[in-house]
Protein backbone atom coordinates (compact mmCIF):
# COMPACT_ATOMS: atom_id res chain seq x y z
CA UNK A 1 0.00 0.00 0.00
CA UNK A 2 2.86 2.28 0.46
CA UNK A 3 4.74 1.44 -2.44
CA UNK A 4 1.62 2.33 -4.39
CA UNK A 5 1.08 5.43 -2.59
CA UNK A 6 5.22 6.57 -3.54
CA UNK A 7 4.41 5.06 -7.02
CA UNK A 8 1.53 7.69 -7.48
CA UNK A 9 2.24 10.35 -9.90
CA UNK A 10 2.04 13.77 -7.87
CA UNK A 11 -0.45 16.17 -9.10
CA UNK A 12 0.60 19.45 -9.56
CA UNK A 13 -1.99 22.08 -7.60
CA UNK A 14 -4.78 23.31 -9.33
CA UNK A 15 -4.11 27.33 -10.69
CA UNK A 16 -6.30 29.48 -9.11
CA UNK A 17 -8.97 31.10 -11.54
CA UNK A 18 -8.29 34.15 -13.33
CA UNK A 19 -10.35 37.12 -12.16
CA UNK A 20 -11.74 39.27 -14.72
CA UNK A 21 -11.13 43.00 -15.31
CA UNK A 22 -7.98 42.87 -13.39
CA UNK A 23 -9.14 42.50 -10.08
CA UNK A 24 -8.22 45.46 -7.11
CA UNK A 25 -5.21 47.08 -9.42
CA UNK A 26 -7.33 46.89 -12.14
CA UNK A 27 -10.78 48.94 -9.96
CA UNK A 28 -8.45 51.21 -8.80
CA UNK A 29 -7.02 52.40 -12.55
CA UNK A 30 -10.44 52.65 -13.54
CA UNK A 31 -11.16 54.93 -10.57
CA UNK A 32 -8.40 57.39 -10.73
CA UNK A 33 -8.72 58.03 -13.91
CA UNK A 34 -12.40 58.39 -13.56
CA UNK A 35 -11.30 60.94 -10.92
CA UNK A 36 -8.39 62.66 -13.41
CA UNK A 37 -10.47 63.00 -16.57
CA UNK A 38 -12.33 66.02 -15.24
CA UNK A 39 -9.00 68.08 -15.33
CA UNK A 40 -7.78 66.56 -18.19
CA UNK A 41 -10.68 67.73 -20.14
CA UNK A 42 -10.71 70.91 -19.15
CA UNK A 43 -6.69 71.41 -19.33
CA UNK A 44 -7.54 69.94 -23.04
CA UNK A 45 -9.99 72.50 -23.91
CA UNK A 46 -9.40 75.68 -22.38
CA UNK A 47 -5.14 75.28 -22.33
CA UNK A 48 -3.91 72.67 -24.94
CA UNK A 49 -6.66 73.00 -27.33
CA UNK A 50 -5.87 77.74 -27.38
CA UNK A 51 -2.33 76.54 -28.00
CA UNK A 52 -2.85 74.52 -31.23
CA UNK A 53 -4.79 77.06 -32.45
CA UNK A 54 -2.39 79.81 -32.21
CA UNK A 55 -0.19 77.70 -33.61
CA UNK A 56 -2.19 77.30 -36.40
CA UNK A 57 -2.59 81.17 -36.66
CA UNK A 58 1.10 81.77 -36.50
CA UNK A 59 1.27 79.89 -39.52
CA UNK A 60 -1.70 81.84 -41.52
CA UNK A 61 -2.28 85.97 -42.65
CA UNK A 62 -5.09 86.34 -40.83
CA UNK A 63 -6.24 89.79 -39.96
CA UNK A 64 -9.05 88.70 -36.91
CA UNK A 65 -12.26 88.92 -39.42
CA UNK A 66 -13.84 86.23 -39.34
CA UNK A 67 -12.80 82.45 -38.79
CA UNK A 68 -8.93 81.92 -39.09
CA UNK A 69 -9.66 77.82 -39.90
CA UNK A 70 -11.75 78.58 -43.09
CA UNK A 71 -10.07 78.54 -46.73
CA UNK A 72 -10.60 82.20 -47.02
CA UNK A 73 -7.62 82.70 -44.63
CA UNK A 74 -4.28 82.58 -46.54
CA UNK A 75 -1.81 79.96 -45.53
CA UNK A 76 2.05 81.31 -45.09
CA UNK A 77 3.86 78.50 -43.67
CA UNK A 78 6.69 79.74 -41.87
CA UNK A 79 6.75 83.08 -44.07
CA UNK A 80 5.73 84.71 -40.47
CA UNK A 81 8.89 83.19 -38.47
CA UNK A 82 11.12 83.81 -41.42
CA UNK A 83 10.67 87.48 -41.51
CA UNK A 84 11.47 87.39 -37.54
CA UNK A 85 14.87 86.38 -38.68
CA UNK A 86 15.59 86.58 -42.05
CA UNK A 87 13.98 89.13 -43.60
CA UNK A 88 15.26 93.10 -44.36
CA UNK A 89 12.32 95.09 -42.52
CA UNK A 90 10.61 97.07 -39.71
CA UNK A 91 9.33 93.37 -38.87
CA UNK A 92 12.80 91.91 -38.11
CA UNK A 93 13.92 95.44 -36.32
CA UNK A 94 11.28 95.72 -33.88
CA UNK A 95 11.95 92.20 -32.54
CA UNK A 96 15.46 92.21 -32.57
CA UNK A 97 14.59 95.19 -30.74
CA UNK A 98 12.95 93.78 -28.36
CA UNK A 99 15.40 91.03 -27.65
CA UNK A 100 17.67 93.39 -27.27
CA UNK A 101 15.43 95.46 -24.52
CA UNK A 102 14.59 92.21 -22.76
CA UNK A 103 17.84 90.67 -22.38
CA UNK A 104 19.26 94.31 -20.28
CA UNK A 105 16.09 93.83 -18.40
CA UNK A 106 16.41 90.18 -17.61
CA UNK A 107 20.38 90.68 -17.04
CA UNK A 108 19.56 93.40 -14.19
CA UNK A 109 16.56 91.76 -12.92
CA UNK A 110 16.43 88.53 -12.08
CA UNK A 111 20.01 88.50 -10.22
CA UNK A 112 19.48 91.78 -8.43
CA UNK A 113 15.91 90.71 -7.10
CA UNK A 114 17.41 87.23 -6.38
CA UNK A 115 20.25 88.79 -4.32
CA UNK A 116 17.99 91.37 -2.35
CA UNK A 117 15.19 88.57 -1.70
CA UNK A 118 18.12 86.16 -0.19
CA UNK A 119 19.29 89.43 1.94
CA UNK A 120 15.58 90.13 2.84
CA UNK A 121 15.20 86.90 3.58
CA UNK A 122 18.63 86.11 5.37
CA UNK A 123 17.54 89.72 7.46
CA UNK A 124 13.83 88.23 8.84
CA UNK A 125 15.59 85.21 9.74
CA UNK A 126 17.38 85.95 12.39
CA UNK A 127 16.93 85.35 15.21
CA UNK A 128 18.29 88.52 17.35
CA UNK A 129 15.94 90.28 14.89
CA UNK A 130 12.54 92.07 17.02
CA UNK A 131 9.34 92.75 15.13
CA UNK A 132 9.81 89.75 12.64
CA UNK A 133 6.16 89.94 11.86
CA UNK A 134 6.16 93.42 10.87
CA UNK A 135 9.34 93.26 8.49
CA UNK A 136 7.72 90.67 6.42
CA UNK A 137 4.45 92.05 6.24
CA UNK A 138 6.18 95.14 5.00
CA UNK A 139 8.75 93.38 2.92
CA UNK A 140 6.01 91.47 1.46
CA UNK A 141 3.18 94.09 0.73
CA UNK A 142 4.37 94.89 -2.73
CA UNK A 143 4.31 91.58 -3.97
CA UNK A 144 0.13 91.53 -3.28
CA UNK A 145 -0.39 94.92 -4.93
CA UNK A 146 -1.63 95.60 -8.24
CA UNK A 147 0.63 95.78 -10.88
CA UNK A 148 -0.90 98.47 -12.40
CA UNK A 149 -1.60 100.86 -9.87
CA UNK A 150 1.95 100.53 -8.36
CA UNK A 151 2.68 101.46 -12.45
CA UNK A 152 0.83 104.41 -11.93
CA UNK A 153 2.85 105.59 -8.41
CA UNK A 154 5.85 105.06 -10.22
CA UNK A 155 4.60 107.52 -13.09
CA UNK A 156 3.92 110.38 -10.90
CA UNK A 157 7.63 109.36 -8.64
CA UNK A 158 9.06 109.51 -11.91
CA UNK A 159 7.71 112.06 -13.36
CA UNK A 160 10.07 115.51 -14.74
CA UNK A 161 8.65 117.01 -11.43
CA UNK A 162 8.35 113.87 -9.54
CA UNK A 163 9.99 112.70 -6.06
CA UNK A 164 13.04 111.09 -7.49
CA UNK A 165 14.15 114.35 -9.50
CA UNK A 166 13.55 116.33 -6.16
CA UNK A 167 15.32 114.51 -4.34
CA UNK A 168 18.18 114.02 -6.84
CA UNK A 169 18.08 117.89 -6.96
CA UNK A 170 18.82 118.01 -3.48
CA UNK A 171 22.03 116.29 -4.17
CA UNK A 172 22.76 118.55 -6.88
CA UNK A 173 21.58 116.02 -9.71
CA UNK A 174 19.56 117.13 -12.66
CA UNK A 175 17.55 114.46 -13.31
CA UNK A 176 16.36 113.27 -16.28
CA UNK A 177 12.89 112.51 -18.08
CA UNK A 178 12.60 109.49 -17.32
CA UNK A 179 10.36 108.13 -19.52
CA UNK A 180 11.02 110.52 -22.54
CA UNK A 181 14.81 109.57 -22.36
CA UNK A 182 16.06 106.76 -24.65
CA UNK A 183 19.26 107.39 -24.10
CA UNK A 184 21.02 103.55 -23.67
CA UNK A 185 22.72 103.97 -19.96
CA UNK A 186 25.91 102.32 -21.64
CA UNK A 187 26.25 105.03 -24.13
CA UNK A 188 25.91 107.55 -21.48
CA UNK A 189 28.58 105.90 -19.12
CA UNK A 190 31.06 106.00 -22.40
CA UNK A 191 29.97 109.59 -22.93
CA UNK A 192 30.94 110.30 -19.18
CA UNK A 193 34.24 109.60 -20.14
CA UNK A 194 34.56 110.98 -23.36
CA UNK A 195 33.44 108.79 -25.80
CA UNK A 196 30.67 110.78 -27.37
CA UNK A 197 30.91 109.53 -31.11
CA UNK A 198 30.40 105.74 -32.05
CA UNK A 199 33.30 104.14 -33.69
CA UNK A 200 33.16 103.39 -37.26
CA UNK A 201 33.22 99.51 -36.78
CA UNK A 202 30.26 99.03 -34.58
CA UNK A 203 28.39 101.37 -36.63
CA UNK A 204 29.26 99.80 -40.32
CA UNK A 205 27.31 96.24 -39.08
CA UNK A 206 25.84 94.23 -37.02
CA UNK A 207 23.61 90.71 -35.93
CA UNK A 208 19.80 90.82 -37.04
CA UNK A 209 19.40 94.13 -38.93
CA UNK A 210 21.28 96.10 -35.55
CA UNK A 211 24.46 97.76 -35.47
CA UNK A 212 26.78 96.63 -32.53
CA UNK A 213 26.53 99.94 -30.98
CA UNK A 214 22.78 99.40 -30.77
CA UNK A 215 23.38 96.10 -29.20
CA UNK A 216 25.81 97.53 -26.66
CA UNK A 217 23.84 100.39 -25.95
CA UNK A 218 22.39 98.89 -22.65
CA UNK A 219 19.28 99.58 -21.22
CA UNK A 220 17.53 103.17 -21.87
CA UNK A 221 16.89 105.59 -18.64
CA UNK A 222 13.12 104.81 -19.31
CA UNK A 223 14.04 101.20 -18.80
CA UNK A 224 15.73 101.74 -15.80
CA UNK A 225 12.69 103.02 -14.05
CA UNK A 226 10.52 99.60 -14.94
CA UNK A 227 13.38 97.63 -13.56
CA UNK A 228 13.34 99.43 -10.15
CA UNK A 229 9.82 99.23 -10.22
CA UNK A 230 9.66 95.04 -11.48
CA UNK A 231 12.79 94.46 -8.42
CA UNK A 232 10.94 96.40 -6.34
CA UNK A 233 7.46 94.20 -6.30
CA UNK A 234 8.73 90.73 -7.09
CA UNK A 235 11.46 90.39 -4.04
CA UNK A 236 9.02 90.25 -1.41
CA UNK A 237 7.61 86.87 -3.15
CA UNK A 238 11.15 85.25 -3.10
CA UNK A 239 12.15 86.19 -0.07
CA UNK A 240 9.31 84.14 1.13
CA UNK A 241 10.84 81.56 -0.41
CA UNK A 242 14.40 81.80 0.81
CA UNK A 243 12.72 82.66 3.90
CA UNK A 244 11.04 78.86 4.08
CA UNK A 245 13.98 77.01 2.78
CA UNK A 246 16.46 79.16 5.78
CA UNK A 247 14.19 77.95 8.37
CA UNK A 248 14.72 74.44 7.22
CA UNK A 249 18.64 74.16 7.37
CA UNK A 250 19.42 72.51 10.68
CA UNK A 251 20.65 74.95 13.36
CA UNK A 252 22.75 71.64 14.61
CA UNK A 253 25.12 72.56 11.32
CA UNK A 254 24.99 76.08 11.59
CA UNK A 255 26.27 75.68 15.85
CA UNK A 256 28.76 72.87 13.95
CA UNK A 257 30.91 75.33 11.94
CA UNK A 258 30.90 77.65 14.46
CA UNK A 259 32.38 75.47 16.68
CA UNK A 260 34.88 74.61 14.34
CA UNK A 261 36.13 78.18 13.61
CA UNK A 262 34.00 78.85 10.13
CA UNK A 263 33.19 82.51 10.00
CA UNK A 264 29.82 84.25 9.31
CA UNK A 265 31.02 84.17 5.51
CA UNK A 266 32.50 80.49 5.44
CA UNK A 267 29.15 79.50 7.23
CA UNK A 268 27.16 81.31 4.75
CA UNK A 269 28.71 79.74 1.83
CA UNK A 270 29.21 76.42 2.83
CA UNK A 271 26.24 75.68 4.74
CA UNK A 272 23.81 77.41 4.33
CA UNK A 273 23.69 77.85 0.34
CA UNK A 274 24.12 74.10 -0.77
CA UNK A 275 21.18 73.58 1.37
CA UNK A 276 19.22 75.99 0.29
CA UNK A 277 20.18 75.11 -3.76
CA UNK A 278 16.93 73.58 -4.92
CA UNK A 279 14.64 76.66 -3.60
CA UNK A 280 17.72 79.12 -5.40
CA UNK A 281 16.96 77.47 -8.78
CA UNK A 282 13.10 77.98 -8.10
CA UNK A 283 13.53 81.39 -7.75
CA UNK A 284 16.21 81.68 -10.88
CA UNK A 285 13.68 79.64 -12.61
CA UNK A 286 10.28 81.58 -12.08
CA UNK A 287 12.66 85.01 -12.16
CA UNK A 288 13.68 84.03 -15.63
CA UNK A 289 10.17 82.94 -16.80
CA UNK A 290 8.69 86.27 -15.26
CA UNK A 291 10.98 88.74 -17.14
CA UNK A 292 10.88 87.37 -20.54
CA UNK A 293 6.74 87.66 -19.90
CA UNK A 294 6.98 91.62 -18.67
CA UNK A 295 4.02 92.85 -20.48
CA UNK A 296 1.68 95.12 -17.92
CA UNK A 297 4.58 97.46 -16.41
CA UNK A 298 5.17 98.66 -20.07
CA UNK A 299 1.99 98.80 -21.11
CA UNK A 300 0.58 100.98 -18.28
CA UNK A 301 4.14 103.02 -18.40
CA UNK A 302 5.52 103.71 -21.68
CA UNK A 303 3.67 101.51 -24.13
CA UNK A 304 7.28 100.70 -25.90
CA UNK A 305 8.36 104.57 -26.06
CA UNK A 306 10.44 106.41 -25.74
CA UNK A 307 12.06 105.30 -29.23
CA UNK A 308 11.16 101.33 -28.73
CA UNK A 309 13.44 101.22 -25.80
CA UNK A 310 11.39 99.62 -23.97
CA UNK A 311 9.54 97.81 -26.30
CA UNK A 312 9.81 93.59 -25.19
CA UNK A 313 8.54 90.96 -27.07
CA UNK A 314 5.66 90.22 -25.19
CA UNK A 315 4.33 93.75 -26.27
CA UNK A 316 5.41 93.74 -29.29
CA UNK A 317 3.40 90.42 -29.71
CA UNK A 318 0.50 92.44 -28.08
CA UNK A 319 0.33 95.34 -30.10
CA UNK A 320 1.22 93.05 -33.57
CA UNK A 321 -1.54 91.47 -33.17
CA UNK A 322 -4.46 93.55 -31.51
CA UNK A 323 -3.22 97.19 -33.05
CA UNK A 324 -1.86 96.18 -36.15
CA UNK A 325 -3.98 93.18 -36.80
CA UNK A 326 -1.37 91.22 -37.83
CA UNK A 327 -2.13 87.99 -35.68
CA UNK A 328 -0.04 85.55 -37.42
CA UNK A 329 2.99 87.47 -37.16
CA UNK A 330 2.00 88.54 -33.41
CA UNK A 331 1.07 84.86 -32.25
CA UNK A 332 4.76 83.81 -34.19
CA UNK A 333 6.56 86.15 -31.68
CA UNK A 334 4.65 84.52 -28.85
CA UNK A 335 5.68 81.25 -29.69
CA UNK A 336 9.59 82.49 -30.42
CA UNK A 337 9.06 83.70 -26.67
CA UNK A 338 8.03 80.64 -25.30
CA UNK A 339 10.84 78.80 -27.13
CA UNK A 340 13.55 81.11 -25.57
CA UNK A 341 12.00 80.45 -22.41
CA UNK A 342 12.17 76.69 -22.49
CA UNK A 343 15.87 76.91 -23.81
CA UNK A 344 16.77 79.62 -21.42
CA UNK A 345 15.47 77.53 -18.38
CA UNK A 346 16.75 74.07 -20.09
CA UNK A 347 20.30 76.29 -19.86
CA UNK A 348 19.59 76.93 -16.21
CA UNK A 349 19.07 73.76 -15.35
CA UNK A 350 22.08 71.89 -16.93
CA UNK A 351 24.51 74.69 -15.18
CA UNK A 352 23.16 74.67 -11.86
CA UNK A 353 23.00 70.51 -11.79
CA UNK A 354 24.73 68.83 -8.68
CA UNK A 355 27.82 67.76 -10.11
CA UNK A 356 28.78 65.98 -6.89
CA UNK A 357 26.68 62.72 -7.35
CA UNK A 358 28.77 62.06 -11.00
CA UNK A 359 32.27 62.99 -9.20
CA UNK A 360 31.58 60.20 -6.06
CA UNK A 361 30.45 57.58 -8.64
CA UNK A 362 33.27 57.83 -10.97
CA UNK A 363 35.81 57.85 -7.64
CA UNK A 364 33.91 54.62 -6.35
CA UNK A 365 34.96 52.98 -9.83
CA UNK A 366 38.17 53.73 -9.81
CA UNK A 367 39.15 52.03 -6.46
CA UNK A 368 36.54 49.21 -7.03
CA UNK A 369 39.61 47.32 -8.81
CA UNK A 370 42.25 48.31 -6.10
CA UNK A 371 40.10 46.74 -3.47
CA UNK A 372 39.06 43.58 -5.47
Amino acid sequence: MATEALRAPATTPAKPPRRRGGGIRGNENIAGWLFVAPVIVILGLFLLLPILMALWVSLTDWNGQGSPFTGDVPFVGGDNYTRLFADDGLDRRDFMTSIRNNMYYVGIVVPVQTALALGLALVVNNRMLKGKGFFRSAFYFPSVTSSVAISVVFLFLFANSGAVNRLLGLLGINGPEWFADSRGVLHLLLGAVGVDTPPGALTSGGPFGLTWWDWLAGPSVAMVSIISLVIWTTSGTFMLMFLAALQNVPVALDEASTLDGATRWQRFRHVTLPLIKPTMFLVLTLGLIGSWQVFDQVYVMSQGDPAKTTLTPAYLSYRTAFRDFDYGSGAAISFVLFLIIILLTLLQRRVMADRDEPRRARWWRRRVPEGS
